[in-house]
């Protein structure tokens, strides 16, 4: 993730980061989570492929067709959730498909809850009433992120093959902040709404949201066919990380944090801009994100486990050539601490050596190569540059 807010303001994040470091997980606010340092991750758990949307992009070709086959039961999640518990993961984002379609999630998240781990819910919204806005709240969730595609209701329903989808997350999100839930406005960019951006921010403002997550679209899923479609050309990426700058400047940062997530090269762009500015939190800036050890999170602070539990090193990785492992043949942690894992030891390679323009690049120490999903994905090759990276550098000498 890129942390506009945070790096911009560098100085109480920093000073936070510190006064916490020798804390539990479990007692280090969600927002530090990142720069802690630690290889317990993140686990986005998708507890079912099954949803009742079907976003053109999404990355686990979810619908209202995929089946409950195969899904872990019952018992082997709360058994996964003790494994999860016993080696102390912060975070547990429950995901899918659609999270709330899966009968069981209360009795999952009240387990959960009762070992002490923080969660969160990514969601369509659109099944989120009045009601199982309080049961979400009740459960122990800390956190919901909403998919939004459009500042208006005819872009983010054509993304979501779905009339009526846009007034029912609005809605949604409504219920949620009446319950008392904290809640974030998720976005995936691409070439049919990056217009409605702005629009988009100021919606996100107006309904009270926490977070701004702007994601870049990734080739996985149903994302692989439309992604040459889809995907943002450079201009069109520059202007949406200036527009986030901007927009992340004039707010108060105690009441909307702006980030980016599947680019990590956004933070040239960020300290080229806060440099430009002559800003006073440029040095805590670079203090953090160099304490990221090389910008993308996949197999050391992030997981991802499907609704089979297939273990992959993010949930963008979800190909055969990235399989780590699944929880029904060992346990999740056994699986992540396996230090010969081919698999995880590719991910946490920061040192890796990389081809094309990543080989050379002043600022790899701080992206770490960018996303190795989106290089392999388009290159064939795990090494080479993230197509993706549209920043202007100027290169080592070979």
């Amino acid at each position: 993730m890129n942390r506009i807010t945070q790096c911009m303001h560098g100085k109480g994040t920093v000073s936070g980061v510190m006064r916490h470091r020798h804390k539990s997980l479990t007692d280090i606010p969600s927002k530090y989570l990142a720069f802690s340092g630690m290889y317990r991750p993140v686990v986005f758990w998708n507890l079912t492929d099954r949803c009742n949307l079907s976003c053109a992009h999404c990355y686990n070709r979810s619908g209202p067709g995929c089946r409950t086959e195969g899904e872990l039961s019952t018992a082997e999640a709360l058994g996964l959730i003790d494994d999860l518990a016993d080696m102390s993961v912060p975070l547990i984002l429950f995901t899918g498909g659609e999270p709330l379609i899966r009968e069981d999630i209360w009795e999952l998240a009240r387990h959960v809850a009762n070992k002490g781990i923080k969660m969160a819910l990514s969601t369509n919204g659109t099944l989120i009433t009045t009601e199982i806005a309080r049961r979400i709240k009740e459960s122990g969730i800390e956190y919901a992120g909403f998919s939004l595609d459009g500042s208006q209701a005819m872009t983010h329903d054509r993304f979501r093959n779905s009339p009526g989808a846009f007034e029912r997350t609005v809605a949604a999100f409504a219920s949620c902040r009446e319950a008392g839930l904290r809640c974030g406005v998720r976005v995936t960019l691409t070439k049919e709404n990056c217009g409605e951006l702005e629009a988009l921010i100021d919606l996100a403002i107006t309904l009270g949201a926490s977070r701004f997550c702007l994601y870049w679209l990734v080739p996985t899923g149903r994302g692989i066919e439309s992604y040459e479609r889809l995907q943002l050309e450079t201009k069109e990426v520059t202007d949406a990380l200036t527009l986030l700058y901007r927009k992340a400047k004039e707010t108060d940062p105690a009441s909307i944090e702006f980030l980016t997530v599947d680019a990590p090269q956004d933070c040239i762009h960020l300290i080229a801009s806060m440099e430009g500015d002559g800003s006073p939190d440029i040095a805590e800036a670079r203090e953090l994100l160099q304490s990221l050890n090389g910008g993308c999170s996949a197999g050391t602070r992030v997981a991802n486990i499907d609704s089979h539990g297939n273990v992959y090193p993010c949930q963008f990785a979800r190909s055969e050539n990235f399989f780590v492992g699944n929880i029904r043949n060992q346990p999740f942690s056994r699986i992540w601490y396996d230090t010969a894992n081919p698999v995880l030891l590719r991910f946490r390679e920061k040192r890796a050596r990389f081809g094309g323009r990543c080989a050379g690049c002043n600022y790899r120490d701080l992206c770490g190569g960018g996303c190795r999903v989106r290089a392999y994905a388009v290159n064939g090759d795990f090494l080479a540059e993230d197509p993706f990276c549209f920043v202007k550098i100027p290169l080592k000498p070979k």
